[in-house]
């Protein structure tokens, strides 16, 4: 029996960061995984998806500047596109990975890891063969989440497309239906529907409903300018797979819709139906809860932690990897008795996921946010101030792109004069995401911001518009 002081579970971006962090602090650590080095994220997730939308979102770009439109002469290239796909989801194939974890000192177990005891985790390989190894001081489950395939008569018969099917499709279908209309629904729409797919989204709560409300208004409006039919209020009653390979989806009003593919996207759940958690008293295939430094509740002796998907905080790669830099600095501070610094923005408290939680959205138009949303900051019982502009109405904007369209808002928390949220909607916008981020996770006074001063001419002239807007 092998016994090193960290042993993580899932070898994804969150448990390769937490044992990076560890090995960094002077620990050892071990790493099981039962599929592919990387995880959900280099293979069916952040990078591929972003590939795939990446090159119509090229296209739109230059047809929007006169100068470069007139040397657009075609369509995109199906193939070429899903050749890029390929090569960032580096073929599904992970031997880069696992040189990065040998690089750092961080040993692989290849298998499927099930927690049997206190600190001690048996992996069984492919081969059935089985290695029980031990954690002096910590086991860390980073085994993220899977697809929500509700209970809908005939769904899972009908062996629908889940997000992995639908990245990795080597084909591009005529038709695809899709139930959901959250962040994976919108950005395979936009994908699918620019690679030539007739795109029909049954979107039961609406277009991106967890957003501000002008968010979701636009990118339906956006996706029907596309040829997207983006049925508000449409809910599956049953599907079916017909002979033919197509599929059949009746609404709960009769109406029937007829696709080739159908792609479900309506949630997530978490990768914990087998792994052991039945032995140490805790609910399989439940979330696991956590305090801030990630330590899993209900656990006696405090040994096991959960960073990323798997503990519900926020299913963001960027926010797992941020919990798993919590998670190894905690661990070390704690074998090393440190002092734990788990205070408001202290290192070893993962705050920001309340807080400060930034996304980018890659559909047309681009979204990107950080923090709350007027409704949950007022819900949260904060007294706001929201204030909107049109991000067209900037200089930079019309220099960006012709007939650029887009809007911004940021809510102030008016007890404290602070930015709690902020979202953006345009052409591009990822990349000016970050500032507001800092403005909100730095509780940056409003005062102090009139001294940030913007490049002019550029879109983010956005931020003195706003600012004047508010007034002094």
């Amino acid at each position: 029996m092998s016994t090193y002081d960290v042993i993580v579970i899932g070898a994804g971006p969150v448990g390769e960061n937490v044992a990076d962090r560890v090995v960094q602090g002077g620990l050892t650590a071990a790493i099981v995984e039962r599929e592919l080095v990387g995880g959900e994220c280099s293979y069916w997730a952040c990078m591929p998806t972003k590939a795939l939308l990446r090159s119509g979102a090229a296209l739109r770009a230059a047809r929007q500047v006169p100068g470069a439109r007139e040397a657009v002469t075609g369509e995109l290239d199906v193939a070429a596109v899903l050749r890029r796909r390929d090569d960032f989801a580096s073929h599904w194939n992970d031997e880069g990975q696992v040189s990065w974890l040998e690089s750092v000192g961080v040993p692989l177990l290849r298998g499927h890891g099930r927690i049997s005891g206190d600190r001690v985790v048996e992996v069984t390989a492919a081969d059935g063969t089985t290695t029980t190894v031990t954690a002096r001081h910590a086991v860390v489950v980073a085994t993220g989440s899977g697809a929500l395939v509700p209970d809908i008569e005939g769904l899972r018969d009908a062996k629908p497309w889940t997000s992995r099917e639908t990245v990795a499709a080597k084909k591009v279908p005529a038709r695809l239906a899709i139930i959901g209309g959250g962040v994976v629904a919108s950005e395979m729409a936009t994908a699918f529907s620019e690679l030539g797919s007739s795109v029909t989204m049954l979107a039961r709560d609406g277009v991106l409903h967890l957003n501000e409300p002008f968010v979701g208004e636009q990118v339906a409006a956006s996706l029907q300018d596309k040829g997207v039919s983006v049925r508000i209020g449409a809910e599956a009653g049953s599907v079916k797979r017909n002979d033919d390979g197509t599929v059949s989806i009746t609404l709960t009003d009769g109406e029937q819709v007829e696709a080739d593919e159908l792609l479900v996207a309506i949630g997530r759940t978490p990768n914990t139906q087998d792994i052991g958690l039945e032995n140490i008293g805790l609910t399989p295939g439940a979330w696991l809860a956590v305090d801030g430094t990630m330590r899993v509740d209900g656990v006696e002796g405090g040994w096991l932690y959960a960073a990323g998907d798997v503990n519900r905080r926020v299913l963001l790669t960027h926010q797992g990897k941020y919990q798993a830099r919590v998670v190894g600095d905690v661990i070390v501070a704690r074998v090393k008795d440190e002092p734990v610094d788990d205070a408001p923005w202290g290192r070893h408290a993962a705050t920001a996921d309340e807080r400060a939680v930034p996304q980018v959205v890659f559909t047309e138009p681009e979204i990107a946010s950080v923090g709350l949303t007027a409704a949950k900051a007022e819900a949260a019982g904060l007294r706001i101030r929201v204030v909107d502009y049109d991000l067209a109405a900037t200089a930079g904007s019309s220099l960006h792109a012709e007939d650029y369209r887009g809007h911004a808002r940021m809510v102030v928390d008016e007890d404290r004069k602070v930015i709690v949220g902020f979202t953006l909607v345009g052409p591009d916008v990822a990349e000016m995401l970050h500032a507001a981020t800092i403005a909100v996770a730095g509780e940056v006074p409003i005062d102090r911001l009139w001294h940030a001063v913007p490049a002019f001419p550029t879109v983010s002239e956005v931020w003195l518009r706003l600012l004047e807007a508010y007034g002094r």
